[in-house]
């Protein structure tokens, strides 16, 4: 099994990569579609099913699927373009993508939120249509924004179709057990092993300046976050708190004012900075999701800013642990809130951040898997209720206990030899049993949980 670390961690635009990266990757796939067709296209249209359409709204999934028909990339996002291209959209009713003639599409009619069944495949489904000149469907795709920016067609999902299609790699493991094995087998890390499988469908180059990109972006949203008040978009008013309580910690030191459980303030300040970006619209890194981007970054800021002996040089590898774990979750559960409830987005993340951790500090590949199992089983239930349908309540908040988790389980799992009594592949798989099992309510449809018992205005 191969998921690359760049397949984890996308460079994208908030507020969510499932509602909002999704979607528009989808909508260009199809224009790709069109684009190879024989058919002479008029128009496009959208419907947008189950978790999309009942928070869609609320997750910017209607503005990402016009922007994607119109040809925007969550990758090369421009929210100044993607302003002005809204405006005109809705002034002409018209999109105009290159290589496509311009295609009629009013906003009002084209674009349906069918709060019906779910599709049967996923949570989070839309249909895409292109029409001819009468009005009628020449072209029609099905897609699912299966979790993480990652989105597939109906026969794609149908035919069991996974991440790993190219040629063979030199670890490919599908379960923490293989990976534990081959670990010991070869004697290399989890980062080793996971670096070489990269490096056999890239370079050491591409890999290094990758993830360089990579920490880049997470590093600067941390510090748009933390240099922004205001009211964040959505109609729930919710402020902005990372930089006041930045301003805060950076008064009090010096100061003899701090208790030592003040650390998890900086930790919390370093997550909320990013999910308030991303709650923001702005631009950040899945990590394994939007929802969770938040965990990761900060658990790196924690790191090199408050651990003696933490070293810049050692990001790759913790990128690289990160996304072996995240793969595995992937692989054998699921990444999507829709589909299994935040247990699979923060807790995810919190796995991959306590693995990352531990592993820059010395861990044995067997304390790294202790450290994620740790991370992951305290997440188990955890409900995605997101208020008004907006990733803001209670998200923001959620990824900084997320960092202040995977902190605990990482150093937890360093205290001990690896040996513990539950594996992380019977937590993966329970974390998968529940999602199953979990009402349809509270699983990013904004029906039930928080979203019900809180008011949303």
């Amino acid at each position: 099994m191969f998921l690359s670390v760049f397949d984890m961690f996308k460079v994208g635009v908030g507020p969510s990569s499932s509602h909002t990266m999704g979607p528009m990757v989808a909508a260009a796939r199809f224009l790709n579609q069109m684009r190879a067709s024989p058919f002479e296209f008029h128009g496009v249209r959208a419907t947008l099913h189950g978790s999309l359409a009942f928070t869609g709204v609320g997750h910017a999934t209607d503005r990402a699927t016009i922007l994607g028909l119109a040809g925007f990339l969550p990758d090369t996002y421009d929210g100044a373009k993607a302003e002005a291209t809204l405006a005109r959209i809705k002034a002409h009713n018209v999109v105009t993508p290159e290589g496509l003639p311009e295609l009629h599409f009013n906003p009002n009619e084209d674009l349906t939120f069918d709060f019906g069944p779910n599709l049967p495949g996923h949570a989070n489904g839309m249909v895409l249509m292109a029409t001819d000149a009468q009005g009628d469907v020449t072209l029609q795709e099905t897609f699912y924004s299966i979790g993480g920016g990652f989105v597939m067609t109906e026969a794609e999902l149908a035919a069991g179709q996974d991440t790993d299609e190219g040629a063979p790699v030199p670890y490919p493991f599908k379960s923490a057990a293989e990976m534990l094995e081959m670990a010991q087998i070869s004697g290399n890390s989890i980062a080793e092993m996971k670096r070489a499988n990269e490096i056999s469908r890239g370079c050491t180059d591409s890999l290094k300046n990758g993830c360089a990109r990579i920490w880049d972006v997470m590093t600067t949203c941390i510090e748009r976050g933390l240099t922004t008040d205001g009211i964040l978009p959505g109609g729930l008013n919710v402020r902005r708190r990372a930089k006041g309580i930045h301003d805060a910690l950076q008064a009090e030191r010096g100061m003899n004012l701090n208790a030592p459980h003040t650390i998890n303030d900086w930790m919390s300040a370093y997550a909320m900075a990013v999910n308030e970006e991303n709650a923001a619209g702005g631009q950040v890194v899945t990590a394994p999701t939007n929802g969770a981007a938040g965990v990761l970054p900060a658990v790196i800021r924690y790191w090199l800013d408050h651990v003696p002996g933490a070293s810049s040089g050692k990001i790759e590898e913790f990128l690289l642990t990160a996304a072996a774990i995240g793969g595995l979750v992937k692989f054998n559960a699921s990444i999507s809130g829709a589909e299994a409830g935040c247990q699979a987005e923060v807790g995810s993340a919190s796995a991959m951040a306590a693995a990352g951790l531990c592993a820059v500090m010395g861990g044995t590949p067997e304390q790294v898997e202790n450290a994620a199992e740790i991370a992951l089983e305290h997440h188990l239930g955890m409900t995605c209720d997101p208020v008004k349908g907006l990733v803001q309540v209670p998200c923001i908040e959620r990824n900084g206990l997320g960092a202040i988790k995977a902190v605990s389980a990482a150093s937890l799992a360093l205290r001990g030899d690896g040996q513990h009594f539950v594996p992380l592949d019977a937590v993966i798989e329970t974390m998968r049993q529940t999602g199953h099992d979990m009402h349809e309510k509270y699983k990013e449809t904004s029906l039930g949980g928080l979203a019900v018992n809180v008011p949303n205005c």
